[in-house]
């Protein structure tokens, strides 16, 4: 049985998880006064957008593929026993190009066929940048290279923020959603949801994330059981909550509380009326039969979206993550296993949001760290930069490689030394920048939500509608 001492720890932890990462209405008056004129969509519009991040730095360079003749046999060449071989590989059908073709990493098999068919376009060679970059400018050094490269969590953070020469914590999908947040007028759940943990991405100045696990929404333990020692605790709480404070933080606190109580039951109330859609994920499983990590946080990410009416949602902001992909050994057998997870995952949630008739609605996009170095280190490879990632949905203009794919030459011009750590062609912001396009906001407000954006000639790449 739970101690009074303990449930009232329970209901501290609970506070501030809960409501502490609430958005509240009417928080954002003053900031909007200050926007330029924002275009709002039409009553009915619904976006949502996810991030799904591959902790650890991805090796992109066994994502795509050279599938042509001389590009493979290069490629053979200086991956050594990190090469795939040619016939597992999945072609891509590509519109046009500079000669080479392309193929997937053999466990990408639906993913590819989504590319195939339009729902998926890969972004080639995207990373950390402060502005424009050339091999010359690398090689220089100063204050043009991003800081602390190959880095795990500075250019976690880095990515998140999407600013990476200054130490902000405040993260671009936490911008778009104080820019965003007025669409959800009269909701009471944050725009920011998270099914990954915290992350510094949805972090806003005024909309902070929202956490939610698999099974849904994250309350005080049993606080709703009605056995007799925790309905005394309920009554302990409630007269905690419903009390007037002198002190503004503690009244503060109390009104966080009540707020975090009322979302928790909430949610759970509309939840309840959900499908499970456990049966969209079956190719999702794991060797015990039981959902994948990966499929268990989209599965809860669809349900949230067929709540959005519920809820009184326009606008969704998901971040969902897996990790194990610093493969510095291993590499062969760790990686693919990871890519089957993906694969099976975005492909189940594609269908997902194809049933529920919302597929144009919602925009999956990858990120990680960074890349992995072209040359390997026996069996496995080590912390690179520019990487190659997708972006699914109806709203994409898929089976495209958006941008150029690096010069595949060890010490060439897209080298940044001798390994085959990619100088990226594409900044962080101007992927982000396109993603947040789509989502409503205005050219004339993208520097509120990607400051660095004016530093890059394309705020808009063109694979979203």
């Amino acid at each position: 049985m739970t101690t009074r001492r303990e449930f009232i720890g329970q209901a501290t932890c609970a506070g501030f998880s809960l409501a502490g990462m609430l958005s509240t209405m009417g928080t954002l008056r003053l900031f909007n006064a200050s926007l330029s004129a924002q275009t709002l969509p039409a009553d009915g519009d619904f976006k949502a957008l996810i991030c799904l991040f591959l902790y650890g730095g991805n090796d992109g360079n066994n994502v795509i593929i050279p599938n042509d003749t001389a590009g493979y046999s290069a490629y053979a060449f200086n991956r050594g026993t990190l090469a795939v071989p040619s016939t597992d590989l999945h072609p891509l059908t590509l519109p046009s190009g500079d000669g080479r073709s392309f193929g997937l990493h053999p466990a990408l098999t639906r993913v590819s066929s989504l590319f195939n068919t339009g729902k998926v376009a890969m972004v080639a060679n995207v990373g950390t940048l402060v502005g424009p970059l050339t091999k010359a400018i690398y090689q220089k050094g100063g204050a043009a290279i991003p800081p602390y490269l190959f880095s795990h969590s500075d250019q976690q953070v880095q990515w998140q923020t999407s600013v990476p020469d200054s130490p902000t914590k405040v993260g671009w999908g936490g911008r778009l959603a104080d820019l965003s947040q007025s669409l959800n007028a009269g909701s009471q759940i944050s725009m920011n949801i998270s099914l990954a943990g915290t992350n510094y991405f949805q972090v806003g100045n005024e909309v902070f994330q929202y956490p939610v696990n698999s099974a849904g929404s994250i309350g005080l333990n049993q606080y709703t059981s009605t056995s007799t020692p925790t309905k005394q605790q309920y009554a302990a709480v409630r007269d905690v909550v419903g009390h007037s404070y002198g002190h503004v933080f503690e009244q503060e606190y109390v009104n966080v509380m009540g707020r975090a109580i009322g979302n928790d039951t909430l949610l759970k109330s509309v939840l309840a009326t959900i499908p499970t859609y456990s049966e969209k994920f079956t190719a999702s499983t794991n060797a015990n039969g039981q959902l994948t990590n990966l499929a268990s946080q989209l599965r809860m990410i669809l349900r949230m979206i067929s709540a959005q009416k519920a809820l009184g949602m326009r606008r969704q902001i998901y971040f969902a993550a897996i990790g194990g992909f610093d493969t510095h050994s291993a590499q062969i057998a760790e990686q693919a296993a990871l890519l089957k997870m993906l694969d099976n995952g975005l492909a189940d949630f594609n269908q997902g949001t194809v049933d529920l008739g919302l597929a144009s609605n919602v925009t999956t996009f990858t990120a990680s760290d960074f890349s992995r170095t072209y040359g390997g280190n026996g069996e496995g490879s080590d912390h690179a930069w520019g990487n190659h990632h997708f972006v699914m949905g109806g709203a994409v203009r898929g089976g495209q490689i958006i941008g150029t794919m690096p010069d595949l030459t060890l010490k060439g011009p897209s080298d940044t030394g001798s390994r085959g750590s990619w100088i990226p062609g594409i900044s962080t912001d101007e992927y982000s920048a396109t993603l947040a396009k789509w989502f409503g906001v205005s050219p004339a407000n993208m520097s509120m939500v990607l400051p660095n954006i004016g530093r890059f000639s394309r705020p808009d790449l063109g694979f979203m509608t």
